[in-house]
């Protein structure tokens, strides 16, 4: 099989995390007789640096020419005093408008290997593995009216929360559909004693529901859901939820499992799937070798299941990030006192030797 992608390194980590990923997609290409076609693209401060934009129209482009899209990071401090329309966010989020992408999958698994690893009690985290199901092109980050006036000592900041009844119908039923081949549980998130956008969305979400009868629907408020998410979260399946508090909750569960590092990502929804680690640019620890891959790793496994739908070829990498954690290795994020950390490097190099070494049947999927 031919498999079209375009890579956006990006910023930071992103780089390097990306490489880990793509030497594993290598490797299990290889194995099971696929055809990498590939096209490296610039986003973000990267993009800045030699297109002075944050997403040049080569790489949009590129990405709706692909069949999905890899993603590293986007994002560097020496970006900060340029116009929002420059900033390397910005092109992240144009580029996730420009593929229609409006489903944001964030799973969370909680490895047994890590148990240990996670700021909770064994007990409380032990067996956790949800699904959060963010709404991505609506809500603030694209809300209209936004501007920043006035002079120094009076300014008026104004974001703007908006959601149409059919922006959250379609993001509902994603995850209803999710839910069905899980533990057939949704929560959904809001706060709707505040919000007029939350209302909406409870009431829309209520009636979707309708429609899945063998699914169980609860609602959370979202200070609610978060304080559950540390309290009980092996009780959550899929977590649906508005794009601000997706994007909060998911990094929250990153913590839960043992690291955001461990995170990855699929945008779906349009014709081209964008895939990302859920982790930022990180750029304090950028180049120094102790980024977790992990994330960006397990991005390709679910670009393969959703995007290319090759399940044993997904399934063969989350096995063996399952088997390289269960024999002992971790990278920084996930080190404790008395362990030695391996390099991002040395981590890529372990799960492709697991590939490798793995039998092809699969077994447990882990990314939802």
């Amino acid at each position: 099989m031919q498999l079209p992608l375009t890579i956006l390194p990006g910023d930071g980590i992103g780089p390097e995390v990306t490489r880990e990923a793509l030497r594993v997609l290598e490797s299990v290409a290889q194995r099971f007789g696929h055809q990498l076609s590939l096209s490296h693209k610039n986003i973000g401060g990267a993009a800045l640096r030699a297109q002075n934009d944050p997403l040049p129209k080569d790489t949009i482009e590129s990405s709706l020419g692909s069949r999905a899209v890899l993603l590293g990071a986007v994002g560097s401090p020496e970006f900060d005093r340029y116009p929002v329309p420059l900033r390397p966010e910005r092109g992240l989020l144009n580029l996730r408008k420009a593929l229609g992408v409006f489903a944001n999958l964030r799973p969370a698994l909680c490895f047994p290997a890590l148990v240990a690893g996670s700021p909770l009690r064994a007990e409380v985290v032990r067996g956790t593995d949800l699904l959060i199901v963010r709404e991505l092109l609506g809500g603030l980050y694209f809300g209209q009216p936004r501007s920043l006036q006035g002079s120094s000592g009076n300014r008026i900041a104004i974001d703007t929360m908006q959601y149409q009844e059919t922006e959250i119908e379609r993001i509902a039923r994603m995850a209803f559909r999710l839910a069905r081949n899980r533990r057939r549980k949704v929560t959904s998130v809001d706060k709707a004693n505040v919000l007029d956008c939350s209302r909406l969305w409870r009431e829309v979400v209520t009636g979707v529901a309708k429609e899945y009868p063998e699914v169980q629907l609860t609602h959370l408020y979202v200070d609610s859901a978060a304080m559950a998410l540390v309290s009980r979260p092996t009780e959550f399946d899929v977590l649906l939820t508005e794009n601000m508090f997706g994007d909060i909750l998911s990094d929250q569960a990153g913590s839960v499992v043992g690291s955001i590092g461990l995170l990855p990502s699929a945008s779906l929804g349009g014709s081209v799937g964008l895939y990302e680690p859920v982790h930022g640019s990180a750029p304090d620890i950028a180049g120094r070798g102790i980024a977790n891959p992990l994330g960006a790793i397990l991005s390709v496994a679910m670009m393969l299941r959703y995007s290319f739908h090759l399940d044993a070829e997904a399934s063969s990498i989350e096995r063996a990030v399952e088997a390289v954690l269960s024999a002992g290795y971790r990278t920084r994020d996930l080190a404790r006192p008395d362990e030695n950390p391996v390099t991002t490097e040395q981590m890529g190099t372990k799960v492709v030797e697991a590939v490798h070494e793995l039998e092809q049947t699969p077994e447990r999927v882990v990314a939802g």
